[in-house]
């Protein structure tokens, strides 16, 4: 964190899920002595932390004991009170953006209970902006279309290697004047480095997708361009994109990946990339 503040990174995002709350504390504590209106921060409602049998660890991929569980809760004081135990972990009596994370099977109480709470609180101050946040792009454009939200954190779906949002979702944001904000850049792992691999949404990375990768990496080189350097700053060529959300887990990566987004791209490379994407399309 001290090393993002350093490179001047000053968005930050979190949510209950993450860590069982521990993402937020550890980023409220980070962020105490920092002056309140130099940074701001998005969270997220619709996952409850209540008790856990604290007999293990989580069991959805967080390495923490299971002291807390999740319980997905889209309604209107289901909102409130996840966003009051949030505002609790992180020590702040406000946050700038509360996005409805992953209401993929609660459409319903999403868009009747959930997002008019949000709306409600924006009005009363309590929020600065609204949204949502989630890995497609479907719902995304229907709640753009339905609602009134200010962002969409689109996940993992205009990255290199997948543009799905791109021909509905970006332009629809633009028309509505819904910013994007580009999360899951590397598809979760496999473009975070110039020799592609890792995974691909959080689960092995399919051979055809890695070959792909493989060819994208190929032509950034023939530009003196590497992977993660391109794969960061292709979503923010769209105009609707605001900014990008990167995980960094180490001081060591916030400085290398910061050091690679300040390096100019020629736009040849774009072009090139282009070009294949049609083509593999």
């Amino acid at each position: 964190m001290d090393a993002a503040w350093d490179a001047g990174i000053r968005f930050f995002d979190t949510a209950p899920h993450y860590g069982l709350g521990l993402s937020e504390r550890r980023l409220g504590d980070a962020l105490r002595e920092r002056p309140r209106d130099e940074y701001a921060i998005s969270t997220k409602v619709g996952r409850l932390l209540v008790p856990g049998d604290g007999t293990g660890t989580d069991d959805q991929g967080f390495a923490v004991p299971n002291t807390l569980r999740r319980v997905w809760d889209f309604s209107r004081d289901g909102v409130r009170r996840s966003l009051e135990e949030s505002l609790g972990r992180l020590g702040l009596t406000r946050v700038d953006l509360v996005l409805l994370h992953d209401p993929d099977n609660h459409w319903k109480e999403a868009v009747s209970e959930a997002y008019p709470a949000l709306a409600e609180l924006r009005d009363q101050g309590v929020v600065g902006a609204i949204g949502a946040g989630m890995n497609q792009w479907q719902m995304l454009a229907d709640l753009v279309r339905e609602t009134d939200l200010d962002v969409v954190l689109l996940a993992g779906r205009y990255t290199l290697l997948d543009r799905s949002g791109e021909d509905v979702l970006l332009p629809l944001c633009r028309e509505r004047g819904v910013s994007v904000v580009a999360g899951a850049v590397f598809n979760s792992g496999l473009l975070a480095r110039h020799d592609p691999g890792g995974t691909y949404n959080y689960g092995p990375v399919p051979p055809e997708l890695l070959e792909r990768a493989r060819e994208i990496a190929r032509v950034c080189e023939r530009h003196g361009v590497t992977l993660p350097q391109a794969a960061m700053a292709f979503p923010l060529r769209h105009p609707a994109v605001a900014s990008v959300v990167i995980g960094m887990r180490s001081a060591g990566e916030v400085r290398q990946n910061m050091d690679l987004a300040a390096r100019p791209i020629p736009d040849a490379l774009w072009a090139d990339l282009d070009a294949l994407a049609a083509s593999s399309s």
